[in-house]
């Protein structure tokens, strides 16, 4: 199954890359690796503002984290397709960086982080199976809870 069919069963539509809110790229290849920018949590398309431990569960920060998987897979699709090819172009998600708003106590970072690995998994595989970190922070750009970037390595 290639990887739109696996979206599809899944009932997943990519969004388009979303503007950069500042001066960056949304994503930079070099060789084979595809650097993606951080993306923020987006509800309903504006930020998803809230503190792990203190306004949000570990739960909605975990849906969170799916919801930027998404939108890492969208920017990640703008990038094969500039390569000249699709997601199934991805040889392995290399490595995720997971940023959480959250208070001083917090300590289920991990744990909001799997919202982003384990869709990944779902939908590459063994391809999906990555290098992780995941920190707490003290505030995030737009009061959003969670950020998160990748790195991949093209076929």
């Amino acid at each position: 199954m290639s990887i739109a069919q696996q979206l599809q069963s899944m009932g997943i539509t990519l969004p388009p890359v979303s503007t950069p809110a500042a001066a960056y790229v949304p994503y930079a290849q070099t060789g084979k690796l595809v650097f993606l920018s951080g993306h923020i949590a987006k509800k309903n398309g504006v930020a998803w503002v809230g503190q792990l431990g203190k306004t949000m569960s570990t739960e909605n920060g975990k849906q969170a984290a799916r919801a930027i998987a998404i939108d890492l897979m969208g920017t990640l699709q703008a990038a094969c397709q500039a390569a000249g090819t699709t997601l199934d172009g991805v040889a392995r998600i290399v490595k995720v960086m997971s940023l959480v708003n959250s208070t001083p106590d917090f300590t289920e970072h991990h744990l909001v982080t799997n919202g982003c690995s384990e869709l990944l998994s779902q939908v590459f595989g063994a391809a999906g199976a990555h290098a992780r970190s995941a920190f707490g922070v003290a505030q995030l750009p737009m009061g959003a809870c969670v950020e998160i970037e990748m790195i991949v390595e093209m076929k």
